[in-house]
């Protein structure tokens, strides 16, 4: 084992904040500080902030689709020698967004070294649950809100790319700051992350027919890469299953699909396909001129977490509904869109990433049933919107009712009714982020006439990936874009669970940012620093946190 880098030996225990049943949250004095195996990393956590999903993961513990048991993308026998892998219901450490430093490697480690100051990427993707989600740093694995964590070189890899999952960042950048990346990065993924256009190469397709129907438009829809690898059909006349061998795929008989075509229009059908769905599977409803003529249980859940994706078309081509899907769901010219729960952390950095983003005639409300959260946003935002040329409206629902259409939904709360009331608000080509995590098996009656009629998409992502958080990073480096501005309150390790406490009751508009080697500082406001800590008060900037401020709290509070 590498020694850390002040020459001694890591400590035996540490303070951490430990989640051990379902809204079971306890601040341990004395947990175990893991010591490297011969591929594994000890790194001591600098700064972590607090998130929602946290809290989504303290109410369902075992039921989060990411506290499961990882099934595929790794050998067991690598899992049985991370002692920091916890799934199911092993105490975990919750926390996903945090930078830290390495202070010890072992001796088979060849792309870490001691000492780098590195940003943590927490979303495996290749790593697969049980329940269709991918393992993640602060689910499965042990996350940030603990002084020292333990990280296997051989799971923080990107398979393929090489793309290590520390990623290094240089002294310039306060730990808050650099911390935050992860989050702004999750929002940054909703809006670039690329969407398949076509029926999968290689894939599994379910074709299904109603009588009278006609199998048009599939062949028109296979990717450039090639043919599905194999076709399940269930087709009710033999016309229709003679369509279906045209296409030349192998017939199999398979459980799950990455595209369900369905040339239909019958409720109950389309609620059957629902479990059909692969992660990041397509189903495509080709109404040909009917109608279902009634609400339809939808699984919104899995748009999150599975990446699942609903298209459609009034017509009777198949094709037409593909070539609906965005390339991304990035902002478009003249877009009026809406985010919805605006005035909370994540969607703060909706509202700031929006406005600040370029996008010609753009028109955002922001709503929010809290004034204060409403004049916190409007404080921030409201000069960059300005800057940029945007327009920039702050609501309150319960004062003024919204009698109008938007093109651009940015869901905040995990609400599935949301959904819904987004579809019946929607204009032509309506994009619906569905960026909160709706419980994965969470299904909800939608409006699939109207979704499809307005040729609607609804997407959710999970989490980022490490092209967005190297996005964030250069603009945070440009200038263009000041991660501290979401910082609302700061804690050590006494505070953190008042802090999940605060996320829960929306006490809080902002980010709450956790110093793990800080034992005894409570959650303290941004508002009342200078109740007990005058001289960190000092260096905020118009009230907000700062590099220097952070610094000095350090030093003040003893770290």
């Amino acid at each position: 084992m590498t020694a850390s880098p002040v020459g001694g030996q890591l400590p035996r225990t540490q303070y951490a904040v430990q989640l051990v049943g379902p809204s079971q949250l306890t601040l341990n004095r004395e947990k175990p500080v893991h010591q490297p195996g011969p591929h594994q990393i000890v790194a001591k956590i600098e700064a972590v902030g607090l998130c929602f999903s946290d809290l989504k993961l303290l109410k369902q513990f075992t039921e989060h689709a990411r506290k499961g048991e990882v099934v595929r993308g790794i050998e067991p026998r690598v899992l049985d020698e991370i002692p920091s892998y916890v799934p199911g219901t092993k105490p975990t450490v919750p926390g996903h967004e945090g930078v830290c430093r390495i202070v010890a490697v072992g001796e088979k480690v060849t792309r870490h070294k001691v000492g780098e100051r590195c940003l943590i990427q927490t979303d495996y993707r290749w790593l697969r649950t049980a329940a269709g989600s991918n393992a993640a740093f602060g689910y499965n694995f042990e996350g940030a809100l603990q002084e020292y964590v333990l990280m296997d070189e051989r799971m923080i890899i990107e398979p393929g790319s090489g793309e290590r999952f520390l990623i290094p960042v240089g002294e310039n950048l306060g730990a808050s700051a650099v911390a935050l990346v992860e989050p702004w990065a999750c929002v940054e993924d909703s809006y670039v992350s690329p969407e398949r256009r076509t029926i999968k190469a290689a894939g599994r397709l379910l074709v299904v027919a109603d009588a009278g129907r006609r199998i048009q438009g599939l062949a028109e829809s296979f990717a450039a890469e090639g043919k599905p690898a194999s076709v399940t059909c269930a087709c009710a006349e033999p016309q229709q299953r003679q369509a279906v061998e045209a296409l030349g795929i192998p017939k199999a008989e398979e459980t799950e699909f990455d595209d369900i075509v369905y040339f239909g229009s019958d409720k109950a059908t389309i609620e059957s396909l629902n479990d059909k769905l692969a992660p990041n599977g397509i189903i495509n409803i080709v109404l040909a001129g009917h109608k279902i003529g009634q609400p339809v249980m939808v699984g919104v859940g899995r748009v999150h977490y599975g990446m699942t994706r609903w298209i459609g078309t009034t017509g009777a081509s198949a094709a037409t509904s593909y070539e609906s899907i965005p390339a991304t769901g990035e902002l478009r010219p003249g877009e009026k869109a809406i985010v919805v729960g605006a005035g909370g952390p994540m969607g703060q950095m909706h509202v700031i990433r929006d406005v600040c983003a370029g996008v010609p005639d753009l028109t955002l409300v922001a709503t929010d049933f809290d004034e204060e959260r409403l004049e916190s946003l409007r404080r921030k935002a409201q000069p960059l919107a300005d800057a940029n040329r945007a327009t920039l409206r702050m609501v309150n629902p319960q004062k003024q009712k919204l009698d109008e259409t938007f093109t651009y939904f940015a869901l905040m709360a995990p609400v599935p009714a949301l959904v819904a009331d987004a579809i019946r608000s929607s204009a032509d080509r309506c994009l619906i982020n569905i960026f909160a995590g709706i419980p994965a098996p969470v299904k909800h009656e939608l409006d699939l006439d109207a979704y499809i009629a307005n040729r609607c998409f609804m997407f959710g992502t999970s989490g980022s990936v490490i092209r967005d958080m190297k996005i964030v990073l250069e603009k945070m480096e440009q200038g263009r874009l000041d991660t501290d501005c979401s910082v609302d309150a700061i804690s050590g390790m006494a505070g953190a669970a008042d802090g999940i406490a605060a996320v829960e009751n929306r006490t809080l508009a902002g980010k709450i940012i956790v110093y793990p080697m800080l034992h005894d500082v409570p959650l303290i406001p941004l508002a009342k620093l200078d109740e007990r800590f005058p001289s960190v008060a000092a260096k905020l900037e118009n009230g907000q946190w700062t590099a220097a401020a952070e610094a000095e709290l350090l030093k003040t509070a003893g770290a």
